[in-house]
């Protein structure tokens, strides 16, 4: 099976929403249920279905962390030394060449990617197109928008 690359904090999230659907969520769901049933009839009743749903839900997203934490590859970004490349886990500063706006990016995993927080995905166009890359390069990304043009002004790996 392949492994996903995660970064720490990545992984730290995910047990702790793990943790969380064990421990609230599915014990609030099961006593949803219980109540439900205390109802009587469950063949009309919508609060036993609601609560069945949801119950399958939180099922399968406990499967799908098990099984991501299972195959993951955890990457801390401070322990890199890369040499000044851009890999999994570096942040950068980049400047538009058409505009000279800044922007910061880390690239992540698939589940930590967020744009507002400056978290790509590593399958991501830019991602792609930055990775082996170091302090100086330019390059060319292929965005919804239309092709941009950025230089690479920094890499960290915190």
């Amino acid at each position: 099976m392949a492994t996903i690359p995660v970064t720490k904090r990545g992984a730290e999230a995910l047990r702790a929403e793990l943790h969380k659907l064990k421990t609230v969520d599915r014990p609030w769901v099961i006593n949803a249920i219980a109540e439900a049933r205390a109802q009587g009839d469950l063949s009309e009743n919508a609060e036993y279905d609601a609560a069945k749903d949801r119950q399958g839900f939180i099922e399968g997203r406990i499967a799908e962390i098990d099984s991501k934490l299972s195959t993951a590859q955890i990457i801390d970004p401070s322990t890199l030394d890369a040499g000044g490349k851009v890999v999994f886990g570096s942040t950068l500063d980049l400047e538009d060449e058409d505009s000279g706006a800044q922007v910061t990016y880390q690239i992540v995993g698939e589940d930590e990617a967020d744009l507002k927080l400056g978290r790509v995905n590593i399958s991501s166009p830019i991602a792609r197109a930055l990775i082996g890359k170091e302090v100086g390069d330019s390059v060319e990304v292929q965005a919804p928008g239309g092709v941009k043009h950025y230089e690479i002004v920094g890499v960290r790996y915190e």
